[in-house]
């Protein structure tokens, strides 16, 4: 029962932002694939992401998960180039996935896949970033938001 004095809590307002931003033309699995990769990286690197450990009203633990929303955008190839382009320029947390990590099969193969091309040679499919709004807002400049 509600009463008068009930106040509802604000809205929590991030001065930060998760993106994830995935070329257009993946199939939906690789989509899913990507973008579950892509921001383990960031949990894993910047620790001010993941917020505290649940737990349900029986006292089951469960992992903790980010503090705030994950948004996902995409975008053609050039699109993406562009944004990995901004994100460096900003020094901003990042990570990348490339089309070459789709015939891979596990972590040491992945790192030597990307390891073996130049920045600017990556066949990008996707990226994650971290940082205040206005700088991945201007790092996703060109992107929309994923159906």
């Amino acid at each position: 029962m509600s009463t008068e004095n009930d106040i509802a809590p604000e809205p929590v307002r991030f001065d930060t932002k998760i993106a994830v931003l995935l070329r257009d033309d993946l199939e939906t699995w690789q989509r899913l694939n990507t973008t579950a990769f892509l921001v383990s990286g960031l949990g894993s690197q910047v620790p001010e992401v993941v917020g505290e450990p649940y737990e349900d009203a029986d006292g089951t633990p469960y992992l903790p998960m980010f503090r705030q929303p994950v948004l996902v955008f995409e975008g053609d190839k050039q699109t993406l180039t562009t944004a990995h382009a901004r994100a460096l320029s900003r020094a901003l947390p990042r990570s990348v996935f490339t089309a070459d990590l789709f015939s891979t099969g596990n972590d040491h193969d992945n790192r030597a896949a990307v390891r073996a091309v130049p920045r600017d040679g990556l066949d990008l499919v996707g990226l994650a970033v971290y940082g205040p709004k206005n700088a991945v807002d201007k790092v996703l400049k060109g992107a929309r938001m994923h159906p």
